[in-house]
Parts: structure tokens; sequence; C-alpha cells
């Protein structure tokens, strides 16, 4: 019963999309859209998923899994009128997918531990290419992590995919030197470089601040969501203690009000 009641729902999302998509009374905004101009829909309503993950909020998590579900229905709905492929395809698509990769749960194989999981995921990936995984060039690999992932989060996995080949510093203390390398030429460039240049080594400046958080076991994205909510706690705390805009008032007021920001929030026991 539950099943059937899933399978009913999830045909009465595609068939409002569908609807949505129709030349004959479908909405203009969606009847617009292309799987290119909702590229940063998905994108969007991903991060969203995991922000209400991140909260606890079970509705939330719900309703965002809802949202990035309708992408996926769209992005079907839209490659289905080209004649491209159509949803069937890609559920069937991820399913044949699942049980290929699992013969450890779909066949006869016998796996010990995750690792041996990890390494038959690895060795199965590669044969679907044609290749073993020693076949597989290292910056193939990278390069699929950079098209595909978040700028931060790709910069880690690069560097984590660097080093288990042995591409990698001896200790620790090369990686600050590398830091203090970097921030040095960044400062240069700002005081006599082009604007293209200065951008070339503030990336280089933050590919090594996401060398020193690997070799120290934290995660940078992790990190700056974090500064980033710290941001804009303290800036709620300040509008909530004023009676006209921010803009109004001057930098040392602003600084008054952020740093007792701080302390009430300090106070109330969120983390600074």
């Amino acid at each position: 019963m539950i099943e059937n009641q899933t399978l009913a729902a999830l045909q009465e999302l595609i068939d409002v999309v569908a609807k949505l998509r129709s030349p004959e009374g479908g909405c203009p905004w969606d009847l617009a859209q292309t799987p290119q101009s909702l590229t940063p829909y998905v994108i969007e309503e991903a991060y969203e998923v995991v922000d209400a993950i991140q909260t606890g909020d079970k509705k939330a998590i719900a309703e965002e899994l809802g949202d990035l579900l309708l992408q996926v229905v769209l992005q079907g709905q839209i490659a289905s009128e080209a004649g491209d492929f159509s949803l069937q395809e890609i559920a069937e698509g991820i399913s044949q997918k699942l049980i290929r990769r699992h013969p450890h749960v779909f066949g006869d194989v016998t796996v010990e531990n995750m690792e041996e999981v990890h390494q038959n995921w690895k060795t199965i990936k590669a044969a679907e290419k044609g290749e073993t995984p020693e076949q597989q060039k290292l910056s193939d690999k990278l390069n699929r992590d950079r098209r595909s992932l978040p700028p931060l989060y790709a910069a880690m996995k690069i560097s984590q995919k660097a080093a288990s080949v042995g591409f990698e510093w001896n200790n620790v203390d090369e990686v600050w030197g590398k830091f203090h390398e970097e921030l040095g030429e960044f400062q240069q460039a700002l005081a006599q470089e082009t604007p293209a240049r200065q951008e070339s080594e503030l990336g280089d400046l933050l590919f090594a601040i996401i060398q020193l958080a690997r070799w120290h076991n934290l995660d940078p994205s992790a990190g700056l969501q974090g500064t980033s909510l710290r941001f804009i706690q303290r800036l709620q705390k300040m509008e909530d203690v004023i009676d006209r805009p921010l803009s109004d008032y001057s930098l040392e007021e602003l600084d008054v009000l952020w740093q007792q920001a701080k302390a009430q929030l300090a106070k109330d026991g969120y983390s600074l």
C-alpha cells in the first residue's frame, strides 16, 4: 500500500510538471526554461538540501528534497520533449548502475570491509569506461572533479587525490612555507599586477590554505559555512537593537554594535 502511494505521488509530480510545460495552458516561465537556464536552480536546491540536513529540521529536509526532486523531473521532462532521453531512462540507468556496482549485494561477490567495497567500486567504474584503475590518468580524474564540484570542495578533492599518489609535501612545515610564499605573491600582485594576475594569485593562496586544512584534518567548506553563519547571526543581533537602517550608522557605531552582538551571542552560548 505504501509503495503504491509513493508511486502515485511521484506520478502526480510528473503529471504536474508535464502540465506546466504544456504548450496548451502551461506556465510561460516553465515553458521558457532550458537545461542550461535551470542549472543554477539545481545547484541552489542541492545546497538548500544540505543546509536543511545540517539544521536537523525534518520538515525542511523533506521540503528541500522535494524542490531538488522537482529539478530532476524538470530536466527529464525537457529532455523527453527534445527526444534526448526520458525520466524512465534516468531511473533505469541509475538502478542498473547501482546493481552493477554492488556485486556483493546483487551478485555473488564477497567483501570483508568498506575498503574492499570502495576498491570494487573503482574497478567496476573504470571497467565501464574500458579501463582499469591503473590506466585512468590522474589528470582526467582531477579534471572531472574540477568541472563537477563546487570550487572549494573540488580543490580539497584534487589535493587529496594528488597526495594519494605521492604528490605531497614531506611535512606540514613545508605547507606553511608554501602558504607564506603564496601570501607574499598575492600581496605583490595586488600592488603591481593586473586584475587577472591578482585573481590568479588569489587562487594560489586559497589552494595553499586548503592544503593546510587537509594536513590538519579540517573541512574548509564547513569552516567557511560556519564563518558565514556567525557573520549573519551578529548582523541579526545588531538589527534587533537598532531603530534605523545599518547604512545610517557610522563605522565607529557599527563596530560598537558588532562587539555588543558578539558578546551577546557568547553569553547565549553560541560558538564564536
